[in-house]
């Protein structure tokens, strides 16, 4: 039987974990100061994986002023210490953490000026063995919080006239995995946000970037319930992922599969369907 990765019965509220000293105070800024100073960005899911390689390459790039949060302080501060970030240690699907975390961001660091929305979890096995409140959380963590957090950054944002959104998606929302269901259904549901959100911006100076990575060399699959024992496609490290995240804010891209190569499948799909879905069906 496979377990679901679930959270304790009685979560802990958000909390600081590891703040800079010099992010200890709120920061009023005069009109017009955003394009000059350090930028801030704000990336959940930085306990490990893909945000906290994400942290660190934004640290060695330099000129960031970063506030990571996640679900494990321990391991949080670990990450916040080797970039000289400030962690809010939360559990976003809790209620208010959402907006405990944007306002503790706007008072501690200033205007988000990028938001990398990396929280997610997993679940592996038939959909009819799945508990109920497993599906809950998969999709509470996936697709919920990760729309609330935007929803509460992203007016400052179009109220200054800059910034970006990156959405941490899978390769599972864009061709379905098998024993995945409820997993490729909230990270469709996440590109499918990117999307429609990027149109609705056009114009407003922020741009939103999904990311699409395949299978990531990170704990993502002992927390799931089942390990990747796949010989291929072979899992990428998370620092090429936190790379392509780092190259498409630079850029200004809208979209970036991890590895490139991934386009095929999805475009294959895209293009015919019943031949992807046979060939899904063979090979898995």
């Amino acid at each position: 039987m496979v377990h679901a990765f679930s959270r304790p019965r009685s979560a802990p509220g958000p909390q600081v974990v590891a703040p800079g000293a010099d992010h200890a105070r709120t920061r009023r800024e005069p009109v017009g100061a955003r394009s000059t100073r350090t930028r801030t960005a704000l990336v959940t899911g930085a306990s490990s994986g893909i945000g906290a390689a994400l942290a660190r390459r934004l640290s060695d790039e330099g000129g960031w002023r970063l506030v990571l949060s996640g679900r494990d302080p321990s391991r949080l501060r670990e990450v916040a210490e080797d970039t000289a970030a400030t962690a809010f240690a939360a559990d976003l699907t809790m209620p208010g953490a959402d907006r405990q975390l944007a306002d503790f961001t706007l008072a501690t660091v200033g205007p988000v000026d990028l938001l990398v929305a990396g929280a997610g979890v997993g679940w592996a096995g038939e959909f009819l063995d799945m508990p109920p409140h497993t599906i809950d959380e998969v999709l509470d963590i996936n697709v919920l919080a990760t729309l609330r957090l935007v929803r509460l950054v992203l007016p400052g944002m179009v109220a200054a006239g800059a910034g970006r959104v990156v959405l941490v998606g899978s390769l599972a929302g864009s061709v379905a995995v098998r024993d995945e269901a409820v997993y490729s259904a909230a990270k469709a549901a996440v590109g499918a946000f990117a999307d429609a959100l990027r149109y609705e911006l056009r114009g407003t100076g922020v741009g939103v970037t999904h990311v699409v990575p395949g299978v990531v060399d990170t704990p993502f699959f002992e927390r799931r319930g089942a390990p990747y024992l796949r010989s291929r496609p072979r899992p990428v490290p998370a620092e090429r992922v936190a790379d392509a995240v780092r190259t498409a804010v630079t850029r200004g891209r809208d979209e970036v599969y991890v590895p490139g190569w991934l386009r095929l499948p999805c475009r294959v799909r895209g293009a015919a369907p019943g031949l992807y879905r046979r060939l899904a069906a063979r090979f898995g």
